[in-house]
Parts: C-alpha cells; structure tokens; sequence
C-alpha cells in the first residue's frame, strides 16, 4: 500500500536538540550528588520523548524521594524553558532533514508528534519557519499513541498508511500502540536507547539522509 503519511519526532529527528534536553536535566538538579545527576540523564535519555513534567514527577519520587509541590514543578518546568528555548531555536538540524521536507512535503502528509509542551513546539515550527511542511504540529500533555491516533482519525489515514519516526522508546511504544511501522534514528556514536531485547525494530537510520531510500525499501 502506498505510503500516504509519515509522523516525525522533532527532538534528535528533525532538529539536533537531544542534548540541549539533557544539559537542561543535568542543570535544573545541578546541586545533587554526581551519582543522582548520572540517573537523572539516564533516566531522560531511556524516556526521551516523555512529557518534561511528568519526569520531574518521576525523578521527584524514585530519585530524589520527596513530594513535588505544584509550586515547584511549575518552577522547573519555566527554568527548563528558558533554559533550552534558545538553543533550540538555533541548533543545526539532523543531516538530511530539512532537505527530506522541502523535496517530500508535496509527496506526503508529514506532521511532529513531540513530548514538548504544544504551545511551545509549535512555537519553535514558526520561528524556525517549518510550518508550510506540517499538516499538523501536535505536543504534550496527551502521550504520543493518543496524539497518532488523533492524526489517524482526524485524515482517515489506515495504520498501514503511515510511519512514525524517532529516536526514543515512547515514539516506539506511541507507534506500536497503534500499529504504525517505525523507524528509529540512532544518531551515530550518541547513547542507544533502544539496546535492549524489548524493542523489535526492523528498521534504524543514523540520520535523514538515508530516509528516502528507508521509505522505498518498505514499500
């Protein structure tokens, strides 16, 4: 069947932002020991993908054993902002990404599915003048399965007419929820997370480059 729609992460897909996401981790919990700040970016590097507050309510109970107020998630969720905004703004995107959308955006229907807030990440579309390629730009708080299953409902799109591409486990597990075949970008020499026999993953790209060639290999 041909391919009709592909949904793309944004962070460590389309832009190259993993590790703005992860000095911002290391930065916010800056005044805990060395070995809680190790599990700390660990933790978000197996979770990429996942909601930033919705890990602060995680690293809070399982790392640093305390309460998180609303007072001060709603603080670690502004520093975190501010923090990688900027940078996210500015940072280069993976190789071969912004020509995959100029040449394909005609081709395809292409939409983000990111686990940054939704305000925010379509803000960073319009500012780094990525709109015209997106159907739609979709973020948090909803999960990226629901998100997808949205998109599927919304254009009458069939799993089989879709591929979701990302770099971490809750875009595999957001796909495989619902149904959709995924490729996954492992970027070169960067931590792996899906070295592990829980993921099943036919096929894995180191960049966007190669994409084009991923697509007709599927179809």
């Amino acid at each position: 069947m041909p391919l009709k729609a592909i949904i793309f992460d944004f962070d460590g897909v389309i832009a190259e932002s993993v590790d703005i996401k992860t000095s911002a981790f290391a930065y916010l919990f800056r005044n805990y020991p060395d070995d809680i700040i190790k599990k700390i970016v660990k933790f978000h590097l197996d979770n990429g993908g996942i909601s930033r507050f919705e890990k602060f309510k995680i690293i809070y109970r399982n790392f640093l054993k305390k309460n998180l107020s609303k007072e001060e998630e709603e603080r670690l969720g502004k520093e975190f902002g501010e923090y990688c905004y900027k940078e996210v703004l500015i940072c280069p995107y993976v190789k071969g990404a912004k020509e995959f959308l100029e040449n394909n955006y005609r081709r395809y229907m292409l939409f983000i599915v990111s686990g940054t807030p939704h305000e925010e990440m379509n803000k960073i579309v319009d500012v780094r003048q990525l709109r015209k390629y997106f159907k739609e730009v979709r973020g948090t708080p909803e999960d990226k399965g629901k998100l997808s299953k949205m998109i599927l409902k919304t254009y009458h799109l069939k799993p089989a007419d879709v591929v979701f591409i990302g770099d971490a486990p809750t875009d595999y597990w957001g796909a495989k929820e619902v149904g959709i075949p995924f490729i996954a970008r492992i970027a070169p020499g960067k931590y792996n997370p899906f070295n592990s026999d829980a993921f099943n993953i036919s096929y894995t790209i180191p960049d966007l480059s190669s994409l084009e060639a991923i697509l007709k290999s599927m179809t």
